[in-house]
């Protein structure tokens, strides 16, 4: 062909058909008791992931969400192994117990599949160990989602930190939570493990502290840091009476310190997150609102408030990115949010903040 305007709109063409003509991303979803498995099942359909087969044993609950998200029971399966073999999933997403991500691990990664779970990684740093290693060896991704990875505020703050907007950091103030579990009344499928400390791993400080040690070990570009102390507390011995549900865990690192208040005690549901620099701070409120504000004098400031848009495909959608990820399209960055080496430095934070609180001391990382 000798006109090359004429071949590089043909070869555009091309290339547009091949990539909407590309097959969505095979998932598995393992496990329907976490409810933020609505996420996957309820969002709309496109061309990134195609469900082909879901594992659960309560039949009951099973048909309920059949009805309520419009999925035929016959990609229902009572075991992970017969919806392997039948589905052939390329990739599962867990929405379970925590205790049992491991195991989800085990039967996934010798069979090349892709795992994504919900938080936090792993209940414990043995099972944590387990999963890293499996992920390793038959090269699979492992990534763990967080409700806050998604937030517009929070890649926000990241930006305007390595801008150098508020100078270096010197302490972070990371606050989750909402009434509880039983309050806000989750159903009781989810209730029965949320509040199990061997299924769920502790009470709030393993279901919001996660958020805090997940987004400080970013901010921070992977430190570790030197020491974590933690007082855990029981408020509502009447709903939840196995478990904590108030923990306060401070990090501290070598000229830093993170304060993580994660709570099942909040009058109002929150996750947001200040950082504190040499000249400024930064509020990222909720999932929209950013405020910067950069110092004046003693007590004074300049404020400047964003109500920010929606973050781009596929950095918008856990599942799109999951698919992203395996495609080769995007590579997720070193100690990212999803990423497995955040995530086990995050499992390695609670697991120190349990037994701080246990033995009312501090705990040294090695």
């Amino acid at each position: 062909m000798k006109n090359p305007l004429l071949l590089a709109l043909l070869l555009s063409l091309l290339s547009a058909t091949a990539y909407g003509q590309r097959q969505p991303l095979r998932v598995g979803v393992i496990g329907l008791t976490h409810t933020h498995v609505h996420g996957i099942l309820g969002r709309p359909k496109d061309d990134k992931i195609l469900i082909v087969g879901i594992v659960e044993t309560n039949t009951d609950l099973a048909r309920r969400y059949a009805q309520q998200h419009g999925f035929a029971m016959e990609l229902v399966y009572a075991t992970v192994e017969e919806m392997i073999a039948k589905a052939r999933p390329e990739a599962v997403a867990a929405f379970g117990t925590i205790y049992e991500h491991l195991e989800i691990v085990e039967k996934c990664a010798p069979r090349g599949i892709h795992v994504m779970v919900e938080k936090p990684l792993a209940v414990n740093m043995k099972h944590a160990r387990k999963m890293e290693a499996l992920a390793t060896k038959h090269r699979i991704e492992l990534l763990t989602n967080y409700e806050t990875t998604w937030y517009p505020t929070v890649h926000k703050t990241n930006e305007l930190v390595q801008q150098d907007s508020i100078g270096k950091i010197s302490q972070l103030i990371v606050r989750d939570g909402h009434r509880g579990p039983k309050k806000i009344g989750v159903n009781p499928e989810f209730l029965a493990w949320l509040t199990d400390p061997v299924q769920n791993g502790g009470g709030a400080i393993t279901d919001f502290g996660c958020y805090g040690a997940n987004i400080s070990t970013w901010l921070m570009q992977g430190q570790k840091p030197v020491a974590v102390t933690a007082v855990t507390q029981q408020f509502q011995p009447e709903n939840n009476p196995r478990v904590d549900d108030e923990a306060t865990i401070l990090l501290t690192y070598d000229q830093a310190k993170t304060t993580i208040q994660a709570s099942w005690n909040w009058p109002i549901g929150r996750k947001d997150l200040e950082v504190y620099g040499t000249k400024g701070a930064i509020f990222a409120d909720n999932r929209s609102n950013l405020r910067l504000r950069i110092a004046e004098g003693y007590d004074g400031f300049t404020e400047t408030a964003q109500r920010l848009e929606e973050r781009r495909a596929p950095y918008n959608d856990p599942f799109s990115f999951f698919a992203a990820v395996i495609r080769k399209e995007i590579t997720e960055t070193p100690y990212g949010l999803n990423s497995l080496a955040n995530n086990m430095l995050v499992v390695e934070i609670l697991d120190a903040a349990r037994l701080s609180a246990k033995k009312g001391k501090t705990v040294k990382l090695k």
